[in-house]
């Protein structure tokens, strides 16, 4: 029988547990159901989701993985639980942090002031590989640049929420986070209606309607496309997901084609003018004839159509320039030099090793700090100091030292926990929250996110690429 009479927070930030054995307020409900389940009850629940996963035909792709191309997301049925007080001021964050990196981006691809002014140095942009010298006076419609950005969040040991990293190229995941609900609502449907959980079904109807706002005044009920590089990406059952989902096509680069100044669809019927594309394409790939001219998954001449303001692309080229790790260590500098404020929600104390003394201090304390290369992701490209052996810091020391420019590092941080079920008992394991901020005619949060857990004991990578597994997040009402 699996109680949380022997559950251990383990001296961690617990986001249900307030100690071993008190519940948060918004997490008591929860407790008295799984506590009053009959033995075996809590696991069989559990098997069934898993059930339900496999027949939803929920997936994510490893590359490299020769196990085969696709494997069933792996999720655990405890949920975490946001109480609406932390929640609005996590909104608030999120809010201000979008609309500055915006504001930045805008000004990245024209005049350059905070360059000028000396906030930012120019040799960062211009070392910054997601910096693309096409896009340089590009005026994106609305003069929005991201529009769909996923930021990912953690908890110190001290309570403190931080921002980990900022995610504007394609951010992925959301998909998970609308079907994660849907198994909760069958698991405690009881629980869920009491605890007043604040709903994300809607999410595809903000996303489809803020890409609609993207489309010039004059168009009466504009196309929209979901552009793949097809069913190979790690990504794909998500694109095809929302596509479904939002009720339009998705298509890959070879069903478009730029014909009379407009790109335009194949279709039975002829070719058909599309007016917004949500791309999960990487710049590089987007159109051959300004990226990467070995790109089989673009579209020849997008760009020329998109800077004649014809088709609007979500999220514009060039946005990755505020995705580049080192570029996170300026935000909070960028937030004060476009906006005046503080920033609400506060980095992860952050070292750049192209700045010589904190290289320096970097190579002296790798065995205390988590790096990072500045434009991987998935877990990847990254040195969990205290978890490395002496062989890996060695090595690591040397790809810092050979490509400065490329790496930041970051204390390590205890990072809150959840109880998670492990054979025939609850222990705690370390989260992490990837909120969804969609930008159009306002700034929209989606109320909580995907919380991915490290299953693995004692392990501080959450990436399901790594290992993980995925919670749902429920942010109550007041």
């Amino acid at each position: 029988m699996i109680r949380f009479d022997a559950y251990d927070t383990g001296g961690f930030h617990d986001e249900m547990f307030l100690s071993s054995s008190q519940p948060r307020p918004g997490a008591r409900l929860l407790e008295q159901k799984i506590e009053s389940l009959s033995d075996g009850e809590l696991l069989q629940r559990q098997q069934a989701a898993e059930r339900a996963l496999l027949h939803m035909g929920i997936t994510f792709n490893v590359y490299g993985d020769s196990a085969g191309t696709e494997r069933i997301f792996p999720f655990d049925i405890i949920p975490r639980i946001v109480e609406a007080s932390e929640w609005e001021w996590v909104e608030r964050g999120l809010k201000q942090r979008v609309y500055a990196l915006n504001l930045f981006i805008n000004d990245i691809y024209h005049e350059q002031k905070i360059i000028k002014d000396k906030v930012i140095p120019e040799g960062l942009i211009n070392s910054a590989r997601s910096f693309r010298q096409a896009c340089v006076g590009l005026n994106p419609p609305r003069g929005i640049w991201c529009h769909i950005t996923g930021t990912d969040l953690v908890r110190d040991s001290d309570g403190q929420i931080y921002v980990l990293e900022d995610n504007l190229r394609c951010p992925s995941g959301v998909s998970y986070v609308l079907e994660n609900r849907q198994i909760m609502k069958r698991t405690f449907p009881q629980v869920f209606e009491a605890s007043r959980v604040r709903p994300v079904d809607d999410y595809p109807s903000h996303l489809l309607d803020m890409l609609q706002y993207l489309s010039p005044d004059y168009v009466q009920g504009p196309t929209v496309a979901v552009l793949t590089p097809g069913i190979y990406n790690s990504a794909y059952f998500e694109h095809s997901f929302l596509a479904q989902q939002m009720g339009v096509e998705l298509v890959e680069g070879r069903d478009l084609v730029v014909a009379d100044g407009l790109v335009q669809m194949r279709t039975t019927k002829g070719l058909q003018r599309v007016d917004v594309l949500y791309r999960r394409i990487d710049d590089d790939f987007l159109d051959p004839t300004v990226f990467r001219s070995d790109s089989m998954i673009g579209v020849p001449g997008l760009l020329e159509v998109y800077k004649a303001g014809r088709v609007a692309l979500a999220n514009a080229p060039g946005t990755g320039v505020a995705d580049d790790k080192v570029l996170y260590a300026y935000v909070p500098k960028i937030i004060k030099y476009y906006l005046g404020e503080d920033s609400v929600i506060p980095n992860v104390p952050t070292y750049v090793c192209w700045e010589e003394k904190e290289l320096a201090y970097v190579l002296a304390h790798l065995d205390q700090l988590v790096v990072k290369a500045a434009n991987e992701s998935g877990g990847y490209g990254m040195l969990v100091g205290p978890h490395a052996t002496a062989t890996q810091r060695e090595q690591f020391a040397r790809l810092i030292q050979a490509n400065p420019r490329n790496y930041i590092a970051q204390p390590t941080l205890a990072l809150s926990r959840v109880p998670v079920i492990v054979d025939d008992h609850f222990e705690g394991r370390h989260v992490d929250l990837r909120p969804y901020i969609l930008y159009g005619k306002d700034i929209y949060v989606l109320p909580g996110g995907l919380t991915r857990v490290a299953l693995k004991k004692g392990s501080l990578v959450v990436n399901s690429s790594q290992g993980g597994v995925s919670n749902d997040t429920w942010v109550l009402y007041e």
